[in-house]
């Protein structure tokens, strides 16, 4: 049998131990949140540019396009007021020039005429009208010049003002290409001083707002893993209404609530080690008792051979006690040995132990019949009815009420039976309601340890059993608790 001071706080301990990181670890860098929330930032910063680029270089094409127009429709104005005059060829050369085209048409009505042009026309691969024209189709075009023009010829058409004229020109993208390059350069600088702006911004916001609590978190963690019985371990919650700060006292209410707990193992387990030491020695005594008691049996007095029967069952149970003490303190009772027995002799020897005899100022009534059998176990059956009679006998010495009485009942319904020990003391105040069958936690009176509800509730249970406290109208305390037999009565 393992030594019970190895039991309850050593086991709470372990468990607690388990949240704590292996010796030296450390999160790299790249693993941290700080650093995955500032690439991501720095991601989404640049996503959301790449959508504003698509349309801001569509438009800046388009106002490349327009001001080429324009600047041609000007000098094609002039020379349409001069229906007969052809311009010079080194003019016209000089109109391309300026321009940057190799052709200028003016479009009236049905009528075409051709401005200026190059000696050899340029052959051209597309055409394009801006009065005509939808955003897919112009940030199609856009992008295919900016990736793949720059030796490519091509048209472009739209009209002049309110004139009803349209003005066209024929030029290379060469120039255009170039014009489109210099601002996606300008764009992406443009991008990265923003994202680095912005990625910042957020970052600092995130690791004050979000980061450093959750670091706090993970410390204290780490530190009440270490030491889970250290008060000075347990979270501080931050101020505030978030998630956080309600996480983080939850984890605050989760610590104190298991350092309750190894505290009380820990108890159990000095309790269990102090009974250790006196079980031996309180046999033997028990032992020598009982030894004694026998020889009072040969005794002639009719008296004493009868308080010699009482003593002799006495003892018997207090020896069986002292031989199995330490199952408790292996967090379970012996399987019970079971068999049909009376069940009011039971509580008869229950309250002669207790001294609840006719003599005493607190009745004790048994409204249970003599034929009345039980499927139990009669040592632990025994246990249940002495303790919770013995806790209402307590109860009713340090009451000052007019009435004190105990009364058990029990009947049979099919294949159970349910018992009631009911009094009619002061009850049970709230604080033992809520850790009723608790060890050490569910003490009625100063001083008392809360062991005898839970060692009643656990021995009902390994009956298969359950034991309830009832709500009374009146004053006092009940409890009921219902043992099944083991086989249904036929």
């Amino acid at each position: 049998m393992p030594d019970i001071s190895e039991l309850g706080v050593d086991k709470a301990v372990k468990t607690a131990a388990i949240l704590s990181p292996a010796e030296g670890d450390r999160i790299p860098v790249t693993s941290r949140l700080s650093t995955k929330f500032l690439a991501l930032t720095v991601i989404f910063v640049v996503l959301a540019e790449i959508l504003i680029f698509v349309p801001s270089v569509t438009d800046m094409r388009l106002s490349w396009l327009r001001d080429r127009l324009n600047t041609a429709a000007a000098a094609a104005i002039v020379v349409d007021g001069l229906p007969d005059v052809e311009l010079p060829r080194p003019l016209q050369d000089d109109t391309l020039m300026a321009t940057g085209t190799k052709a200028i048409a003016l479009h009236k009505a049905d009528i075409t005429r051709m401005i200026v042009v190059s000696d050899m026309p340029p052959r051209v691969n597309a055409r394009y009208d801006l009065s005509d024209s939808d955003f897919l189709t112009d940030a199609r075009d856009a992008f295919a010049t900016l990736l793949f023009g720059g030796d490519q010829v091509f048209s472009v058409r739209g009209p002049i003002g309110e004139s009803g004229m349209d003005i066209e020109l024929v030029m290379g993208d060469k120039a255009l290409r170039k014009a489109m390059l210099t601002y996606t350069k300008e764009i992406l600088l443009f991008t990265v001083i923003i994202s680095f702006i912005t990625a910042s911004m957020i970052f600092l916001v995130i690791n004050r707002t979000l980061i450093r609590p959750i670091a706090r978190m993970t410390s204290s963690m780490q530190a009440f893993a270490e030491d889970p019985s250290n008060p000075g371990a347990i979270v501080q919650p931050p101020k505030g209404d978030d998630e956080l700060a309600l996480a983080a006292r939850h984890l605050a209410s989760m610590q104190g609530d298991l350092q309750k707990t190894i505290r009380q193992q820990k108890n159990l387990a000095d309790l269990g080690l102090a009974v250790s030491k006196i079980n031996h020695d309180m046999r033997n005594i028990l032992s020598s008792a009982q030894l004694m008691s026998d020889r009072l049996a040969d005794a002639d007095d009719p008296v004493a051979k009868g308080l010699s029967s009482k003593l002799v069952r006495t003892l018997g149970r207090a020896i069986g006690y002292s031989s199995e003490v330490l199952s408790y303190g292996r967090a379970s009772e012996t399987a019970p040995r079971r068999g049909r027995i009376a069940l009011r002799p039971l509580v008869e020897d229950a309250g002669e132990i207790l001294g609840l005899s006719a003599g005493t100022d607190i009745s004790f009534a048994i409204d249970i019949p003599r034929d009345l059998e039980i499927d139990a176990d009669p040592e632990q059956l025994f246990r249940v009815l002495y303790n919770l009679c013995r806790n209402s006998l307590q109860a009713l010495e340090a009451d000052d009420g007019p009435k004190k009485a105990i009364s058990v009942t029990a009947s049979r319904n099919d294949d159970r039976v349910q018992v009631t020990v009911d009094d009619t003391g002061p009850g049970m105040p709230q604080k033992a309601k809520e850790n009723l069958f608790s060890a050490f936690r569910g003490s009625v009176r100063a001083g008392g340890t809360g062991l005898g509800l839970a060692i009643a509730r656990e021995l009902i249970e390994a009956h298969r059993g359950w034991i309830v406290l009832e709500d009374k109208d009146e004053r006092g305390t009940r409890f009921r608790f219902e043992i099944p037999d083991r086989t249904p009565i036929t």
